[in-house]
């Protein structure tokens, strides 16, 4: 036991135990209490990575979350080290453990991670789609006029939107972005990241309805879709534009990159920028 508890962050490899960071297989030989979305898969990780599990393990998932919180709550406060772990990922991030998080800052009790893999910025990194701005909007809502008034609000969106989705509810989710976003609007699926069968789509979301209509798409599925074209009319003025790129040159980016950067925010074509700033 501690002096000190506190609540480790686990970010855990999303399919591939290699990706396992040297931290990650520490706290989990060290916590005194490991809490696991899954335990079964937490032993499977254990039993991967060649490690024994050195604590006391308990289940911690959307269903038990409200009543065990208060007992993780207490051994930290009794001097333990609680690590929590899903079953990928980030625990937070669409996962079990935000509930865990605030109670813990609530009593004072210090909270940290240690970093790991994340489906949200592995998709984004290879969709091939702009990265520099984005929102992830996590799971969309289940039934279908709750998922329609969502997509509404967010499709004049400029940012990369990452989405999660289930498999059985994809084929309906890319049907209703390419109805509301428009079936020309870039995208990509990304399924099974890390794994053996990994699977990246890019297409545009017509085509990508159409591929989840006539498949039967498996496995964890994270969906990124490009932001909404800046119109003619939200084209910022020549001078807004130089003191965009002042202001990035400012800030310590290169006069090219800058440039880069901003002609990506508006979707506009670099050289056009280029010209603009020199003119």
């Amino acid at each position: 036991m501690s002096e000190v508890g506190r609540l480790i962050l686990l970010g855990a490899p999303l399919g591939n135990p290699a990706d396992a960071s040297a931290r990650l297989r520490e706290v989990l030989v060290s916590a005194d209490v490991v809490a696991a979305e899954d335990t079964r898969r937490l032993t499977r990780l254990a039993r991967d990575l060649d490690l024994t599990v050195g604590g006391r393990i308990v289940s911690y998932f959307e269903g038990n979350e409200e009543r065990r919180t208060p007992e993780l709550v207490e051994a930290i406060l009794g001097g333990y080290v609680v690590a929590l772990v899903t079953d990928g990922g980030m625990p937070s991030v669409s996962d079990p453990g935000y509930r865990l998080v605030r109670a813990t800052l609530d009593v004072g009790a210090p909270v940290t991670v240690a970093p790991g893999p994340s489906a949200v910025t592995t998709a984004l990194a290879v969709s091939g789609l702009p990265c520099d701005r984005f929102c992830f909007e996590g799971f969309l809502p289940r039934t279908p006029g709750g998922r329609r008034s969502r997509l509404r609000a967010l499709a004049a969106e400029e940012r990369t939107l990452v989405f999660f989705e289930a498999p059985h509810r994809i084929g309906a989710m890319l049907t209703d972005l390419a109805d509301t976003f428009g079936a020309d609007r870039p995208a990509a699926v990304c399924r099974e990241l890390t794994k053996t069968y990994e699977e990246v789509l890019r297409r545009p979301l017509g085509e990508l309805a159409r591929w989840a209509s006539e498949g039967d798409p498996r496995g964890e599925i994270t969906v990124v879709v490009a932001g909404a074209p800046v119109t003619a009319a939200e084209r910022p003025d020549d001078d807004t534009l130089r003191a965009a790129v002042a202001e990035r040159e400012a800030a310590g980016r290169s006069r090219r990159d800058a440039i880069t950067d901003v002609a990506t925010e508006y979707a506009l074509r670099r050289r056009d920028v280029y010209t603009i700033v020199h003119s």
